[in-house]
């Protein structure tokens, strides 16, 4: 679908922000953050887990919290259609973890796609109903040498204090004083 009115190009972009809110939230493990890219009465299929977004978060995050040492979700070629308050989006997702898996360090990249439906209520947009659909999937031995391993891990991206966090917390005090 081509854009050609204002409020498309704003529809698209506000689209946008929510998938990567959701990598975001995903990647620090912020349950909190993960719940705001979904409305209340959502679903999410991610085929091991189907139900709420509360739910959805509650069963995730302790999972990569405790499974993996740090995971990447990285999206591309977005494809929107938008009706009304009504918008159906196909995205490609990779997503990276880094985990020990029977002792050994192993890293898991899969690649598949996030099936959305997005509604606007009030003038946000947020996922009504997600599918996950997996294409592949791949799982080897870890790609860095245990040295450069063990330096990246020492480093705790999932809390509030990180380095993101801060980042945008500044802007927001930068902000605030101007």
């Amino acid at each position: 679908m081509i854009f050609t009115t204002p409020q498309q190009v704003c529809d698209d972009a506000n689209i946008r922000a929510v998938l990567n809110r959701y990598s975001r939230a995903i990647d620090r493990c912020d349950m909190e953050l993960l719940k705001t890219v979904y409305w209340p009465d959502a679903i999410d299929d991610h085929a091991i887990f189907v139900g709420n977004p509360v739910q959805f978060a509650e069963f995730v995050t302790p999972i990569l919290r405790d499974r993996t040492k740090a995971t990447m979700h990285t999206l591309s070629n977005t494809t929107i259609e938008l009706e009304g308050d009504v918008a159906l989006t196909e995205t490609y997702v990779r997503a990276y973890h880094h985990m020990v898996n029977n002792g050994k360090k192993v890293d898991v990249i899969l690649g598949g796609r996030y099936l959305d439906r997005f509604e606007r209520r009030n003038e946000e947009w947020r996922i009504a109903e997600r599918t996950f659909v997996l294409d592949w999937d791949v799982e080897g031995a870890v790609l860095l040498g245990e040295e450069a391993i063990n330096r990246l891990l020492a480093i705790d991206h999932r809390h509030k204090g990180e380095d993101s966090y801060r980042l945008f917390l500044n802007k927001r005090l930068i902000a605030a004083a101007k």
